[in-house]
């Protein structure tokens, strides 16, 4: 496999359009009826913590974090993380959640949530969370149920109940 140059820079305004097309190629129609999907519809993302990835002036990828509560604990939900298929495999999934992650964790945000597979996100530091320690709306698998802790300590035995959008923050 021949080594890819690509470039991740914060999302802009501008990116939005070539962004939902992405995920309308590689999510489908059927994008709307998941849990994640359901908690970040009507609610923005975080301009500043979502980013792109290019090749040359090719968008290629896309990750956004959301913000979410669950009881009295404010956190982030991370998605949709999306690359174009004949991209996958070539470290950009992973390049986008780093840097999300690491301004998530400069801006002082102590948890990111997800749903997806542990083998992939473990190497962002993402963990099953522990069964019935925390839910979403809907039918979501409790074994892709992931957490990742951008302060040491954060996910605590009382970060407890349902991931919610949260509408107090801005």
């Amino acid at each position: 496999m021949s080594e890819l140059t690509f470039t991740i820079a914060a999302e802009t305004q501008a990116d939005a359009e070539a962004i939902e097309r992405l995920h309308e190629r590689t999510f489908g129609p059927g994008r709307y009826a998941r849990s994640a999907f359901r908690i970040r519809e009507g609610r923005d993302h975080v301009h500043a913590l979502s980013f792109t990835a290019r090749i040359g002036t090719l968008l290629v990828g896309s990750v956004r974090l959301t913000p979410v509560a669950v009881g009295k604990t404010g956190a982030l939900l991370l998605g949709p993380l999306t690359v174009e298929p004949p991209f996958r495999g070539r470290g950009i999934g992973g390049a986008l959640i780093e840097r999300a992650l690491g301004e998530a964790r400069e801006a002082g945000h102590r948890l990111v949530f997800l749903v997806g597979d542990e083998p992939y996100y473990a190497k962002s530091g993402f963990r099953v969370v522990p069964k019935g320690q925390v839910k979403m709306p809907g039918p979501v698998d409790p074994a892709r149920l992931l957490v990742a802790e951008l302060a040491n300590g954060a996910f605590t035995p009382q970060v407890t109940g349902m991931i919610l959008p949260d509408w107090e923050e801005s």
